[in-house]
Formats: C-alpha cells, structure tokens, sequence
C-alpha cells in the first residue's frame, strides 16, 4: 500500500491518525486470535461467534481501517478520518461480541465514506489510479452490504477485489514514471474487468470464479511485469527488502488467481484455505511488510527506521505460508498446517511489535540528540505528492 500522502508539516497530534491505528491492531489480534481456533488450536479467547467474524476482521477491520485512514491522510481533510474511524468502531463491536448487525452497519457506513474520499481525491487528480481505488472501496462496500444477509464464504471475491485493486492502484500509481504511456488506462480496463469478475459470482459461483481469477491473474502479471520491484529487488537496505516483499507477493496473488481459474469454487475446506490465504496474507501482508516503513511514518509522524529484522519478519511469514497452503492444504498434512499457521500467526503478531520497537528506539534518539541540535530539528520526512 504505497502512499502518496504528505500531511502538513506540524506536530504528531494535530490529526487522529496515531488514535484510529489502535482499532486495527486490536481486530488483528482478535482475527489472529479467531484464525486460531478455526484452526482447532488453543487461543487466549474462546467464542463461538468468533469464528463466523475472522475473516471481517481481518480484512475490513483490520486492512480495511489501516488502508482507509492512509488515504485519509492523503485527502487532508478531518472529515476524512470518519472512514478509519467508523470502520475501527465496526471492528471493535464485532471484538466486543456486539450485535454482527451493529458491526456490520458501521462497517457499511465506514466503506462508504471510504469510498467518498476515493471520489474527493480523484476530483483533485483525475486519474485512472484513484479511479480504480475507489472500485476498489466500492468492492469492500459490496462485501460489508453483502454481509448483512450472506456468510463471510460468499463474500471473499469481493474482499479480494478490494484489497487487490487497492494495491494495484496505489503501486502504478508510484511506477507511472517508469511505465509506457497510456498504462493508466490498461489499469483501469483490468480493474473494471476485476470488478465485474466479482460481480459474476453472484450470479454464478463455479463459472464466476474461473472468471474472477482470469481478470485477477491479468491483473497481477501486467501489474508485477511493470513494478519498479523488479529493479530495486537488486539494490540494498530497504528497496531490496521492499522489492523482494511485493514479487513474493505477487506470487502468492498469482497461485490464487490459478487456483479460482482452474478449480472455480473451492469445492473443499482445504482449497478454501489456499486461496484465501493465498490472498490475505501472502499477498496482502506481504504487502504490507513492504511498505511499513514508509506508510507508517505518513501517518504517525514518528520514523519507523529500516532494520534488517524485517528480513526474518518476511522469511517467517513466508515459511508459514508455504507450510499451511503447500504441504497443508496441498498434499494434506495436518502437522504441517497446524504449523503454518503458528508460523503465521506469529509473523502477524511480532509485526506490531517490531514497529513499535524501532519507532520507540528512533525516538529516544532523537531525544538524547535534542539538548545539543534543539533548533535543528526538524520534522520526519515524508514521500512528497506527486
């Protein structure tokens, strides 16, 4: 999730951003929490609703607050900040063993102002990135809508999509100078195809599907072909570790888009498992991983310094996924699924946790620095709008 956002130069409170983070952390470690007992294995809390509210969480509550209040932070308007916070609050009823109904309408009421800041921002830039972002915002509107009277197992066409076309926006928009002309428009041609793919599944579960992994695997290849990713994977420090982070994660993206292509819907627990996780975490997170230490700073307005434990972070993740998705649900091996998503698990978990480290570390730094260079500090610099 690249950004493009650069707030006004002023200090750390003048916006609820570094608030709105703690909801998403916290239906994190719910989802993890849910993952687990899906997963039959022991988990801190125990409730039978958890289980039908993982997948929600994790990908509207979780990625869906983390990716709305980035683009808040792009907009620049306070108003902006309702679509984090109304999606937090749907994800913190839903922790909370609240009504699914309550969640669920403050999700749909986070989606759409979500939504409303795509057209606000593409009012401002006219392009056809932000255009298929706010497709993308649309899809997780569908989802939320849908949820209201389907289960979480119909619904994740449209949560892929929203997640999918999210990235793949915010990436071409940052390669636009590295890319021919006219690759905006081939962008938003494959993200309109996506979303009808989507929107096909309604109507016909088998054949949509084969249809919704075609425009996700024409996405993806035409997306990971043309992402400076595959320049800066052979340079060093962050770029490298950034690099490597999204073609890992395009590969996972493409093994899902096969696996709807040649199979349609998942006609087995185990085929269910490799494509969600398939998209969710080895793309999505992955993703995220890449992006963390420039996405992080624009919102919080404290470094988030590069460490190469982020290397060991992304093996870790990495393993977990081929153990769970490739020795688990491939060949069937119960151990080494249940130890995939222990991997996982604590690749998730220990994320948080390394931020949060370095941004502690950076800070104290800067404070033992201050007596000395008072007046030369300055604020964190940030990636500039384009």
């Amino acid at each position: 999730m690249a950004s493009s956002a650069r707030p006004p130069v002023a200090g750390p409170t003048q916006t609820p951003a570094p608030l709105l983070l703690l909801p998403a952390g916290i239906a994190l470690l719910v989802g993890i929490n849910a993952g687990l007992l899906l997963g039959d294995l022991p988990a801190p809390l125990h409730r039978a609703d958890l289980g039908d509210r993982h997948g929600i969480l994790m990908a509207v509550g979780f990625l869906g607050t983390l990716i709305s209040l980035e683009r808040s932070v792009a907009l620049r308007t306070r108003w902006g900040y309702a679509a984090p916070a109304l999606l937090g609050g749907g994800a913190l009823v839903l922790v909370l063993g609240g009504p699914q109904a309550v969640g669920a309408i403050l999700l749909v009421d986070g989606a759409l102002v979500a939504l409303a800041v795509y057209l606000a921002l593409f009012t401002r830039q006219r392009d056809e990135a932000t255009a298929v972002g706010a497709l993308g915002a649309a899809a997780a509107l569908t989802a939320v809508l849908l949820w209201l009277r389907l289960e979480v197992y119909d619904l994740v066409p449209w949560l892929a999509a929203f997640v999918i076309l999210t990235i793949a926006s915010e990436r071409v928009e940052l390669a636009r100078l590295h890319r021919p002309p006219g690759s905006e428009r081939t962008l938003l041609l494959l993200g309109a195809a996506v979303f009808v793919g989507a929107g096909t599944t309604v109507l016909n579960p088998a054949y949509g599907l084969r249809i919704f992994g075609a425009t996700v695997l024409a996405l993806t290849l035409w997306t990971a072909f043309g992402d400076v990713a595959r320049h800066t994977i052979r340079s060093t420090g962050l770029p490298r570790f950034s690099g490597a982070a999204m073609l890992l994660g395009y590969g996972w993206l493409v093994a899902a888009a096969l696996i709807w292509l040649l199979g349609g819907a998942p006609g087995s627990r185990a085929a269910y498992d490799a494509v969600v996780h398939s998209v969710f975490l080895g793309f999505a997170m992955s993703m995220v991983l890449a992006h963390a230490p420039v996405i992080l700073p624009a919102v919080i307005r404290r470094p988030l310094p590069y460490h190469p434990a982020f290397w060991a972070l992304l093996a870790l993740l990495q393993v977990g996924l081929l153990a769970r998705v490739v020795l688990g649900d491939g060949l069937g091996n119960l151990a080494m699924y249940r130890l995939g998503l222990w991997l996982t698990a604590a690749a998730l978990l220990l994320l948080p946790v390394l931020s949060a480290t370095l941004v502690v570390r950076a800070a104290r730094r800067g404070t033992r620095r201050t007596p000395r260079t008072r007046s030369s500090a300055r604020p964190v610099e940030e990636p500039a709008r384009r």
